[in-house]
């Protein structure tokens, strides 16, 4: 697996919260298992403690989307590089069942599950993955959307650079907005212009 994958686990996390809504969904170990997809050895190590741990993993990974967002890339990766120091990652060669014409395995790079708990071995994870992500394709590649008052975190994947949403539905529903607001203007402008072009009824006293 390519370790630039791994910056979706940073997504993930984010996006449970909306700040500008007031929406949290991070509220039982429940949803801190669902963040791990796939990875059930390390979701079952997660407890209730977690919650509060995921909470502020998420609060540190959002900042540095801000960052990258408002264009300070020192800050970003100021920011990443005291999560990859306070969770480091441990690398491992993996094959799984996977096997090339000559039948040998298909050897490629994994993080390992940290053993400690499940808030150290996201954090690792997620914290490796934005940064291979980061200095593979650059800070502006991490984004927040511009649909207010969503501000979900995505990762920039486009071949010119122009994503500014984090998903079709935020995009379709901004574009909406931009076309409703034009037809305002116009018509402001419109009002104006007739009202402009009346003749003056003011009665003049003799």
């Amino acid at each position: 697996m390519e370790l630039a994958s791994y910056s979706d686990y940073a997504v993930r996390l984010v996006n449970t919260e909306e700040p500008a809504r007031n929406k949290d969904t991070l509220t039982s170990v429940e949803t801190v298992r669902e963040l791990f997809g796939g990875s059930q050895q390390a979701a079952r190590r997660a407890t209730e403690a977690d919650v509060t741990r995921f909470r502020s993993v998420r609060a540190r990974l959002r900042a540095v989307f801000e960052a990258a967002d408002d264009g300070d890339e020192t800050l970003a990766v100021d920011l990443l590089n005291s999560l990859l120091l306070e969770f480091p990652v441990s690398p491992q060669i993996s094959g799984h069942d996977f096997r090339d014409e000559d039948g040998r395995p298909d050897w490629h790079m994994h993080l390992a599950d940290h053993p400690s708990n499940a808030t150290a071995g996201y954090a690792a994870i997620a914290a490796m993955g934005l940064a291979f992500h980061l200095t593979g394709h650059g800070v502006d590649r991490l984004g927040l959307c511009e649909a207010a008052p969503c501000r979900n975190a995505y990762l920039d994947t486009s071949t010119n650079r122009s994503r500014r949403y984090c998903s079709d539905r935020c995009a379709t529903r901004a574009n909406v907005a931009a076309y409703r607001a034009r037809k305002r203007e116009e018509a402001e402008r419109t009002g104006r212009s007739a009202e402009a072009a009346q003749p003056s009824t003011a009665v003049t006293d003799r």
